[in-house]
């Protein structure tokens, strides 16, 4: 197994979990949930929001507010990117419903969206240890790495981001 070496270490006390990471997090979920619904519902395929809601997240806190941790960028690039797959859970499940003649009501959609985002949390919760600790190096993953580059380089600024 690699050594893994973390980019922040435990010693640090970085901000990560903020109002302003919450609030930006929530606005760029609604935004390429609303948006991944409409290209999903339209094409039939719908596309990651992890790498642009991290770099927007990157101009939007350490570019106009002058602060920003690369923690709270990881932070709204987490919350954003889980407004999208909800939104790929529901095209893709509210359709099928109405094939099978039910007509699920909005409180019904928002139930489904809600049971199935607890269902994946209570998931991954299990399961992170052994693909995300235990595999570390052998699984390859290639958008989630490729995330971590851009929030790292981010973070760097300078001739690193570019």
């Amino acid at each position: 197994m690699a050594d893994l070496r973390p980019y922040v270490q435990d010693e640090e006390a970085i901000p990560e979990f903020t109002v302003k990471a919450l609030v930006l997090g929530a606005a760029l979920g609604i935004v390429f949930g609303a948006a991944n619904a409409y290209l999903g519902l339209k094409v039939g395929m719908t596309v990651s929001a992890s790498i642009p809601v991290a770099v927007i997240s990157m101009g939007m806190l350490r570019g106009m507010l002058r602060k920003g941790t690369v923690l709270e960028n990881n932070m709204v690039q987490t919350i954003g990117s889980a407004g999208e797959s909800l939104a790929a859970g529901v095209i893709f499940t509210v359709p099928a419903l109405i094939l099978w003649g039910m007509e699920p009501r909005v409180a019904q959609i928002f139930a489904i969206s809600l049971i199935g985002g607890c269902i994946g949390v209570l998931f991954m919760v299990p399961l992170r240890r052994f693909l995300i600790v235990r595999e570390h190096g052998n699984l390859p993953y290639p958008e989630g790495t490729a995330c971590a580059e851009v929030l790292m380089a981010g973070d760097k600024g300078g001739t690193g981001a570019r």
